[in-house]
């Protein structure tokens, strides 16, 4: 399958199956903010740690988002963006079946490296489905709009899941769209690769998200570090008279 030989009908199933995974790409940074409560309570969270859960995902994502486009380009975008369904849709599975704060850490650093594989190849499918012009700029303004929704919609669906189910199946809500998408992308998108870049700086994407990580934990361990009073004793009111 080449960009050339694609039917109308086959770029709209592309954009489609591109736009959806943005979306749950998106939400998954959301969906679990309204079941911390619900984590923190089974699986023995501090109060520090819990925002972890949070953190670990949008960290490894950002962190790793030019690597992941470098290897998109050199390995081939189509081969990378079914190889973070993958990786995201097994992160995902692991992250529900969690026994431990430190599992359900690491599960949600997973879902972020899957994730960053993810965005930069889909994009880059985009770019190279739709000719330059009106039709790629409409089809971005759809992937835009699509995956801008993600976050409103983690809040609710967030919420919905924990109230109706249980916690757990904010994660497991990813594995089988993560895998249906994973079986459909070989038969709706083409493989494409950029032959000019030949290397990829995995050290910098390391350490750029390592960096990060260091800071938002000296943000978030900050009065434990420092042994500065709690802002509630330290603002509450006297009740005396």
């Amino acid at each position: 399958m080449t960009t050339h030989s694609l039917t109308s009908r086959q770029k709209d199933l592309a954009l489609v199956l591109l736009a959806v995974t943005q979306f749950v790409i998106v939400l998954d940074a959301s969906i679990v903010n309204v079941a911390l409560p619900s984590i923190g309570r089974a699986l023995d969270f501090s109060q520090d740690n819990l925002s972890w859960v949070v953190n670990a995902y949008t960290l490894t994502f950002g962190g790793f988002l030019l690597l992941g486009g470098r290897l998109a380009d050199l390995l081939g975008r189509r081969k990378i963006f079914i190889g973070g369904l993958a990786l995201f849709s097994v992160a995902s599975l692991l992250g529900g079946l969690a026994q431990s704060d430190t599992w359900l850490i690491a599960a949600r650093a997973a879902q972020g490296l899957g994730a960053a594989l993810i965005s930069p190849a889909a994009l880059s499918l985009i770019t190279t489905i739709f000719r330059e012009g009106a039709e790629r700029n409409r089809a971005l303004g759809v992937w835009g709009a699509v995956a801008g929704s993600g976050g409103a919609a983690g809040v609710l669906l967030g919420g919905a899941l924990t109230q109706w189910i249980s916690w757990e199946a904010v994660l497991f809500v990813n594995v089988p769209i993560g895998l249906l998408a994973a079986a459909a992308a070989p038969r709706l998108l083409p493989e494409s690769r950029d032959a000019s870049h030949r290397y990829f700086d995995v050290q910098g994407a390391v350490l750029v998200t390592g960096g990060l990580a260091l800071l938002v934990y000296a943000l978030v361990d900050a009065n434990n570090a420092a042994g500065a009073p709690s802002t509630r004793s330290a603002w509450a009111p006297s009740r005396s008279r």
